[in-house]
This record gives C-alpha cells, structure tokens and sequence, in this order.
C-alpha cells in the first residue's frame, strides 16, 4: 500500500505536465470529509491517505505519495437533491430562505447562482417543497459549503460533520434538538409514509412547474 500523507489544495503551483502525469482517484463526499481513509487510483495502486486531523479533500485536489507520486482528486457524482426556486409562484429569495432553515438545521450544502444541493433526505425534500420550491433527484458531484471557519473546523473523524452542535448550548429560537433529530433521523417511523414522487421530483403548492 502507498501512503499518502500530504495535500496541495487544487495541486497549486504544480505545473500542467505533472498535473497530466497524475493518477486519479474518484471519491466520494464520506471519504473526503475524512483525513485518514484507503482508496485506489486509477493506476490500480492501493492508497492509505492519513493526512492531519481535520483534513478535508475537495475535487481538484493533488495528493503526494511517499515516493514522490501525485494523484489527483475527482469528486464522485453521488446522489443529492437539487433545489430550485419556482419561476411561476416564488423568487430566487425563496432559495435564501430555504437556505437559512436548512443552515440551522446543520445540512451540508452547496451553493450554486441558481440551486442548492444537499444529500438526499426525504423529511427535507417534503419541508422544502411545501416552501414553494422545486426539488429533483441529481447525481452529481457534492461539494458543500466549508463554513464561516473553513474546513479544518469541520469534526469529520469523529463520523458525523455536526456532532458538535451537542457540545454546547444553542439558541436559534427554536427546539434546537427536536429540529435536528427530524432532519437527520432517517429511521424514524413514518417517514416511509409520505407521499414520494418516484420520478424525483418534488413541486411546492401553486407551483406550475
């Protein structure tokens, strides 16, 4: 096995030639949100990546074997939800909104001019779509948000990106823990029971789309 103990975030100041010499390895969201992890490139070599604590690998980003090797890091097209306002009843103020909820519920999400994406959760996809918004099943790949403090603050070796929030007190005028156990309790009884579009692709009321 090869091990990988250092990161050059987007392979910066690497020339183009090294860059096309590369290796690659496609990961997905789980794995890069960890510093330590084993994977295999597209040389077929095995992989033992244990960067610092805290470490978190974004596509684009240039890994440097122990004997000098580079491969290149591919994030994985994964299955998320796509969030678009509705152009027939609503504004694209209706995405900062839903931003907003979802950030104090501690979802991971990415940022895009004219969507969000988050990792697939149904109890999310109903809220948002009662929020006036459209909601559609993607593959894509899932680069979230990094936070006001980058991503070294993120506590991903501890196997949830949020854990944190149990360790002191929050005041976000709400029932911080009965919101958090309903977005990210995928086990809970009747969330089997709403009524899912099988086509992925959720409407909010009004919404012609």
């Amino acid at each position: 096995m090869l091990t990988i103990n250092k990161l050059l975030p987007r392979g910066t100041a690497l020339a183009p030639v090294l860059l096309k010499r590369a290796t690659a390895v496609v990961l997905d969201w789980d794995t890069r949100a960890k510093s330590r992890f084993d994977a295999t490139d597209s040389a077929g070599r095995a992989l033992g990546v244990f960067l610092p604590r805290g470490t978190v690998v974004r596509g684009g980003d240039v890994l440097v074997a122990e004997d000098g090797s580079l491969v290149r890091v591919e994030a994985a097209a994964q299955p998320l939800l796509e969030v678009r306002h509705c152009a027939d009843h609503g504004s694209a103020f209706d995405l900062l909104r839903a931003a907003y909820h979802l950030g104090n519920r501690h979802v991971q999400l990415a940022l895009e001019p004219e969507r969000l994406l988050l990792e697939r959760d149904h109890v999310l996809a109903e809220l948002l779509a009662r929020m006036h918004l459209i909601v559609r099943e993607v593959e894509a790949p899932f680069e979230p948000e990094a936070g006001a403090y980058g991503d070294g603050s993120r506590h991903a070796d501890h196997g949830h990106a949020h854990d944190h929030g149990h360790a002191h007190a929050h005041d976000h005028g709400h029932d911080h823990a009965h919101r958090h156990a309903e977005a990210h309790d995928h086990e809970h009884a009747h969330g089997h029971g709403h009524h899912e579009d099988h086509a992925g692709h959720k409407h909010g009321p009004g919404c012609k789309h």
